[in-house]
């Protein structure tokens, strides 16, 4: 696989990556992202936003949690140096009916698995930064899993998402469309690229300190991973509540159809 060496000048990176743009674009397509630390936190996190890592309901079923988890945000530059743009998943979620939520990207253990089939609802949402507890202006299309969490089959991770430790996601994905955009005059299509959407990036500082990155159209989703440090630091857990026993429901059913039957009206508490 072709590196990127480091250079003494951005001239000389940018030179380099120009000559071998091809080769890099074939090699981010086929392979499959997974996170790794993103180590320029440009945006402090807000713990105290409402909505973000806040449980809700009653503990009705002790065994089944829902959580409703961020798995990616757009127009942001992460450690893979991508940007992903709006729309990057609209195809993939209309073919792919197998993505999973699991841990760590071990999306090939079936212990590993957190949610998947029925127990996951895949789906993207526009959500202001600021709702998702990052101060900052504007807006993100947000990769949403809203999954079914049962303790019999991850209790590691349904442990951690009931006690709010997960504040972390990352998608599993392959690139299908991306494009590469240099902030520098001497490559006239890159930067008109890079003009185009620099100001969209929430974290533009790390992006002109990088001086280039990869525009993200297309992609397919393979998995969602809860990550301890994922390469977008803006993917929280929106929320997390118990789930209501489906024998509980039952019961009730069957009370109030008795009740009904017998023409009996119950008393309210």
């Amino acid at each position: 696989m072709l590196k990127i060496p480091e250079f003494k000048t951005n001239k000389e990176l940018f030179d380099f990556l120009i000559e071998n743009k091809a080769s890099l674009i074939a090699q981010k397509c086929s392979a499959i992202k997974l996170a790794d630390s993103f180590g320029a936190n440009a945006i402090p996190v807000n713990k105290q936003i409402d909505g973000v890592n806040k449980s809700e309901g009653e503990d009705n079923n002790p065994n089944e949690l829902q959580v409703k988890v961020v798995i990616n945000t757009t127009n942001l530059f992460d450690s893979h140096k991508d940007v992903h743009l709006p729309g990057l998943w609209d195809k993939s979620l209309k073919e792919n009916k197998r993505i999973m939520h699991v841990q760590e990207h071990k999306s090939y253990e079936f212990d590993k698995i957190i949610a998947s089939g029925g127990d996951l609802d895949v789906s993207t949402k526009n959500y202001k930064w600021r709702d998702l507890g990052y101060d900052a202006e504007g807006k993100t299309q947000a990769l949403i899993f809203d999954s079914n969490v049962k303790k019999d089959r991850n209790k590691q991770m349904f442990n951690l998402y009931k006690q709010d430790l997960v504040d972390n996601h990352s998608v599993g994905m392959r690139y299908v469309k991306i494009k590469m955009a240099i902030n520098d005059e001497d490559y006239e299509v890159e930067k008109n690229l890079w003009d185009a959407n620099i100001d969209k990036v929430i974290n533009k500082a790390d992006a002109e300190k990088s001086g280039y990155m990869w525009l993200v159209y297309e992609a397919k989703v393979i998995e969602g991973s809860a990550v301890p440090n994922g390469s977008n630091f803006v993917t929280p857990t929106i929320s997390q509540k118990t789930n209501v026993s489906d024998e509980n429901e039952n019961e009730k059913a069957t009370r109030e159809g008795i009740l009904k039957f017998l023409n009996i009206e119950e008393d309210a508490d």
